[in-house]
């Protein structure tokens, strides 16, 4: 007895469905992968604002207790500790800020006093690290 050797048909996928589908997907990642790479950029940027008004704030009310803001010598960490030299706070109190941070790029933020866009400039060098800048490199700056 002789069995039939029919073959059946088989299920699955030709070289051309999966290259198309392989092709669907490039479009679509080329479309929607640049939209996301920016998103930490995006982020960053809007934590360094953050960040800048917060002590831009402390810098209100170390200027409302000591009647000045504290000299660019002095800098940022006259806010966590009582700072030495002129001008000499006059009610210095802890609590302006806990701690200092640094800007979302690792490096910490530029004070000036005075500054030229007013009383003080507090800023971020950004992404670049350098003054100036476009994009994602400009400088975050208070008051702007």
């Amino acid at each position: 007895m002789v069995k039939s050797m029919k073959r059946s048909g088989q299920a699955g996928f030709t070289l051309i469905e999966i290259m198309v589908v392989v092709a669907i997907i490039a479009i679509l990642g080329a479309a929607v992968v640049p939209k996301i790479m920016d998103n930490p950029d995006k982020a960053r940027v809007v934590r360094a604002k953050s960040d800048i008004a917060s002590i831009s704030q402390a810098l209100e009310m170390y200027k409302l207790d000591n009647f000045s803001y504290p000299s660019t010598d002095q800098g940022l960490q006259a806010l966590v500790e009582k700072p030495t030299g002129d001008p000499e706070p006059a009610n210095w109190s802890s609590g302006y800020l806990k701690a200092l941070t640094q800007d979302p790029w690792g490096r910490d933020y530029v004070y000036v006093s005075p500054g030229e866009n007013g009383d003080f400039d507090l800023l971020s060098l950004a992404k670049d690290g350098a003054e100036g800048g476009e994009g994602f490199g400009q400088d975050i700056i208070n008051g702007q």
